[in-house]
């Protein structure tokens, strides 16, 4: 995905641009003046600290790394916003029921931001795409790991 645009709520950036202020101001330098303090103490090959401390300094930088290229390529979308409150957009949050009657309620997100057990899936999923423009009443199926599953969208709603 990357080079395209993120869509993304302004509540998934916030979290975004909050996990990269606090890497970049907390975990980073405490994590740089650990190093330091292990540098300082003679023989870095077999001090943990400093060893520790570099390994984590590269996952924080890889980490601080991918936020930045996800938060330039991220278009906010505020799904309040959206002309056509009728059918499944960007930021929708959709009941579904399957032939059992068993209802499922998700919204649509972007994928940075998916949590597929709080009903959040992402937008580039096979269950977002499957339901993409869909509006009450619609039947939409999806194929599954588990094989062939028909919804019907029984509400729409727009927070």
């Amino acid at each position: 995905m990357q080079g395209k645009s993120n869509p993304v709520t302004p509540a998934g950036y916030a979290a975004m641009r909050a996990r990269y202020d606090q890497l970049l101001g907390t975990e980073r330098p405490a994590i740089v003046e650990i190093v330091s303090w292990a540098a300082g103490n003679g023989d870095r090959s077999e001090n943990g600290d400093y060893l520790y401390g570099r390994k984590r300094m590269r996952e924080i930088d890889r980490e601080l790394a991918h936020l930045a290229r996800r938060m330039k390529a991220a278009r906010v979308i505020d799904p309040a916003a959206q002309p056509d409150k009728s059918r499944a957009f960007f930021g929708a949050t959709i009941t579904l029921a399957d032939a059992d009657d068993v209802e499922r309620v998700v919204t649509l997100v972007g994928d940075d931001e998916q949590d597929a057990s709080a009903g959040r899936i992402g937008w580039s999923s096979p269950v977002a795409r499957a339901i993409k423009g869909a509006a009450v009443g619609d039947l939409r199926s999806v194929r599954l790991p588990g094989g062939l599953k028909e919804w019907e969208v029984i509400a729409i709603d727009y927070a």
